[in-house]
């Protein structure tokens, strides 16, 4: 093709665009109507009359006794883009009026003949001009008129035939006119709607529609749909502070029973429709009605204004807002309680038996309604329980090594190389302690195992019980009295503790705890763990992904703090020396050692120090035993059965010195208490588990000779045993931590939005994808 022949990108004449934009707000005359009645209901009218030929297409003429338009503004009121309602675009987020864009009477203009005749209250007289194309043809002049304003519009669609033959049912296009008329009447009980055919005489006058002023909502849906069905209707109202949203309407009992169901909505009195809405209505209705029969519905809902949009279409018959699944889910549950509240009685007709028919009465059943039962539908349907347990919770694997061993297969030597110029004596002396110390890394893995654990010693005398009226009280008290005098690995207190910086965290832990996540993490339903760090859990309908290391560090963070002072003991079989766990973790890249920080020798001997002179606080507040030559001889034990990463123990007795502030009590308390709980907790860079060794060459060779690539995914560990150990870890987070996490954490509002808590799918949200499939 060649360049001649490309066709070329010309702007479209004015009237072109207006004609175009006009088809798209003025489809056909009900849309016509609709814009008028709207713009009469901002100007505050009690009264307005709609005259019809033709079906709205030869003549259409609205009269309303409202404020009135101002001589000045009739020169530009049909052009567009001009109204009252709107100043600037943030205006929309709290709009109120009907209309807002100024697209209406411009839009009627470019596609009819239009004239309006307005008086205000100010004014001694009436005004009267006409308009073509959005513009006035010649200035206001002056007649008789009553206050309010009257717009006639002839000959619409003029020139747009093609849409002109398309409308070419009068009948039709008043019946639809007379609808909206109804339905605005309705909604606006206390002003008085009239519909009539222009030049049409006999008993009725040619009147439609007609309602009176003042007549209250049931009035006017028996006036326009019939007493029968106004006096099967039940008042419904709901409200929602969080959704920010509240309904009133009437819906009609399960005695009522249309062809065709009928929905008036109006979303912040504006008449939409809502398809979702008249679905979920629909679903509701199935269980009350017959097959084939259908309900009438009027329904007024008010929608803090910033959370509605209602600039998504040019006629504005739809509107979109924010938390719309909730809001319907909301509207659906009260129409379905308000329902089966009022299902005791229903009206049936019967035909009278014929002579000589008998009927056997024993074969006759009465069925009672139970007016409490609410239907829960299979979207909403919760089909797990949290409390119950599996099987294997009971059988514990086995494991070869203890979580805390180090395998004999991956020991090895490793004499760390001291940088600084340092005393030979005093070299010698700490490589020989290092290298006595079989470790898998450079981070320093501690090979040590568990002699024996002891609980917290002296048992509390219990006190006598508050005297209770009956067994329940006095089950209740007795429960609340054990809960507080054990702790949670379920043994005796021996202190109770009344430090007012330990209350003092207590408390915060309680004042900062998330109620919906206590009943996420309380009633939750394991899933299964994605990797040590990650799990996947349902609660309710929905599944969510948790961060098993964030969980656990305030899992043993809050351990730490309600059980003060009351811990086991795990006894190491052989003492630690501190000296070369710290080493250790000086020599680790976590520790970020620089030259400027000193000679490490020297720090680890402040360490050891330090922690010596801290032993007796560190005893007997934290189960943290050092003996007096400054080694570690027992930790303490914070859930049962559960043991800590001893890869960490270096980084942790560096850390209790430099990160833990020892000036303040209540500071002390809590840091001390942060730092163990991040030793304790499932980590990623301390833990000893088979599948956490992603992309890491392994230490040893496999028996053929061939060493393990890196970039392949690593089942097997120096700490654990692959085909003894394999499923030991997932035991340990399944039924060790995430069931201490159910009964223990209270979890903080932070975790809502720091990733601990991410919603992947819900069910009801899934339903509807496969509804639309």
């Amino acid at each position: 093709m060649e360049i001649a022949d490309i066709p070329v990108i010309k702007r479209l004449q004015e009237d072109v665009v207006n004609r175009i934009a006009a088809g798209e707000v003025i489809q056909r005359p009900s849309n016509a109507i609709k814009e008028m009645l709207e713009n009469s209901l901002d100007a505050g009218s009690k009264n307005i009359t709609v005259s019809l030929k033709g079906g709205g297409l030869k003549m259409l003429q609205i009269l309303d006794d409202g404020h009135g338009i101002r001589k000045e503004d009739m020169k530009i009121v049909c052009e567009r883009f001009t109204t009252s309602k709107l100043r600037e675009f943030s205006d929309l987020s709290s709009m109120t009026t009907f209309g807002f864009r100024g697209e209406a009477l411009a839009s009627i203009s470019h596609v009819s003949h239009l004239a309006i005749c307005t008086r205000t209250k100010d004014s001694q007289c009436a005004y009267k001009a006409t308009y073509a194309d959005g513009r006035i043809k010649d200035s206001p002049r002056p007649t008789a008129g009553s206050i309010g304003t009257q717009i006639t519009v002839e000959d619409l669609f003029y020139n747009v035939p093609t849409r002109r033959k398309a409308l070419n049912n009068p009948a039709d296009e008043h019946q639809r006119i007379a609808d909206v008329i109804s339905k605005y009447s309705i909604h606006n009980a206390g002003v008085s709607f009239t519909l009539r055919k222009a030049g049409e005489g006999g008993p009725s006058g040619g009147i439609s529609v007609r309602t009176q002023q003042g007549s209250s909502i049931l009035d006017n849906i028996g006036v326009i749909y019939g007493t029968k069905i106004s006096k099967d209707l039940i008042s419904i109202e709901q409200k929602n502070t969080s959704l920010k949203f509240e309904m009133h309407g009437y819906v009609s009992n399960a005695n009522c029973s249309m062809k065709k169901f009928i929905l008036l909505l109006f979303i912040n009195n504006r008449l939409v429709d809502c398809s979702p809405l008249k679905r979920s209505l629909a679903n509701v209705y199935q269980t009350f009605l017959p097959k084939g029969t259908h309900p009438f519905v009027y329904m007024s809902l008010k929608i803090e204004p910033a959370n509605i949009d209602v600039n998504v279409h040019p006629t504005k018959h739809e509107v979109h807002f924010l938390h719309e699944a909730e809001i319907i889910e909301s509207i659906q549950r009260a129409v379905e309680v308000k329902l089966r509240s009022c299902d005791t009685s229903r009206t049936f007709y019967t035909q009278t038996l014929l002579p000589n028919v008998s009927i056997d009465l024993s074969e006759v059943t009465t069925k009672k309604s139970n007016s409490s039962e609410i239907k829960t539908y299979a979207h909403e349907t919760i089909r797990t329980d949290g409390k119950l347990q599996k099987l294997d919770a009971f059988l514990k694997p086995q494991s070869a090594n203890s979580s805390v061993s180090t395998s004999n297969d991956c020991q090895q030597d490793i004499m760390t190389t001291l940088t600084e110029p340092v005393d030979n004596n005093a070299r010698s002396t700490a490589d020989k302690r290092i290298s006595k110390l079989p470790v898998q890394n450079l981070s320093g893995s501690v090979a040590m195992e568990i002699d024996s654990i002891e609980p917290p010693s002296k048992k509390l005398c219990v006190e006598s019980l508050p005297l209770a009226k009956n067994d329940d009280q006095i089950s209740k008290a007795s429960n609340e009295k054990q809960k507080s005098d054990t702790t949670t690995s379920s043994f005796p207190k021996r202190k109770h503790v009344r430090l007012t910086s330990v209350l003092k965290l207590q408390q915060e832990i309680k004042e900062n705890a998330h109620d919906d996540l206590v009943k996420v993490i309380g009633n939750h339903v394991w899933v299964g763990c994605i990797d040590p760090e990650l799990a996947l859990i349902q609660f309710e309908t929905k599944l969510f992904m948790t961060n098993t290391s964030r969980l656990s560090e305030e899992l043993f963070y809050q351990i730490m703090v309600f059980d003060f002072g009351n811990f086991g003991i795990y006894r190491l079989s052989e003492p630690v020396p501190v000296f070369d766990m710290v080493m250790l973790a000086l020599n680790s890249t976590e520790c970020g050692w620089q030259p400027a920080d000193g000679n490490k020798i020297e720090l680890a001997k402040n360490v050891v120090e330090f922690l010596k002179t801290k032993r007796e606080m560190l005893a007997d507040y934290f189960s943290l035993e050092v003996n007096e030559e400054g080694n570690i001889v027992g930790l303490p034990m914070l859930l049962p059965d559960y043991e800590p990463s001893m890869e960490g123990l270096p980084m942790f007795l560096l850390r209790i010195t430099t990160e833990v502030n020892w000036e303040s009590e209540i500071e002390c308390f809590r840091t001390f208490c942060r730092e163990c709980a991040r030793f304790y907790s499932v980590r990623k860079g301390y833990i000893n588990m088979p599948d956490l060794l992603k992309n890491t060459q392994m230490d040893t060779a496999p028996d053929d000779g061939v060493i393990a690539d890196s970039s392949v995914d690593c089942e097997g560990s120096c700490f654990i045993s692959q085909n003894s150990d394999a499923k030991s870890w997932k035991w340990v987070v399944e039924h060790l931590v995430y069931r201490a996490l159910q009964r223990i954490l209270l979890p903080g509002k932070s975790m809502l939005s720091d990733g601990t808590f991410l919603q992947l799918a819900s069910l009801p949200d899934l339903y509807k994808v496969f509804e639309r499939c």
